[in-house]
């Protein structure tokens, strides 16, 4: 049963994996990110798996990578809702925030801190931006 369990999530990953990655290809060249930003983003330290993703993102994604890509996809959406002028919502994530979770610091400098929980900070203050939880 536990093993049986374990395929499915494996298989569960793969079939979101592929759709999660070309999501997320898409947001980084939106916002015009580096590989190194990518990378730290997705919680990558190997360039080889990096471009490897990026070449056959038919894969199965670790749940961290997948959890990780879950937030962002959230922060671009949110900003869509909260900016629908496109160009300002992608610029947005690079522009200083005064906002006391960015102490004048850009979102997408909170973000590559590397940490999991910097992901879901940004995406919880959007949220509570548009009236969402807080």
């Amino acid at each position: 049963m536990v093993a049986q369990a374990r395929r499915a999530t494996a298989f569960d990953r793969k079939g979101l994996s592929g759709p999660a990655l070309r999501t997320f290809f898409r947001i980084a060249e939106l916002w015009s990110l580096s590989v190194e930003n990518q990378m730290t983003l997705l919680g990558l330290t190997a360039r080889s798996t990096f471009f490897k993703w990026k070449k056959d993102p038919n894969t199965a994604l670790p749940k961290d990578t997948l959890e990780r890509i879950s937030y962002i996809v959230g922060i671009y959406k949110a900003l869509q809702l909260l900016l629908p002028n496109e160009q300002a919502a992608d610029e947005w994530v690079r522009r200083p925030n005064a906002a006391p979770l960015f102490a004048g610091q850009s979102a997408l400098d909170r973000m590559l801190s590397g940490q999991v929980a910097d992901l879901f900070v940004v995406r919880q203050y959007l949220d509570a931006q548009r009236g969402g939880w807080a």
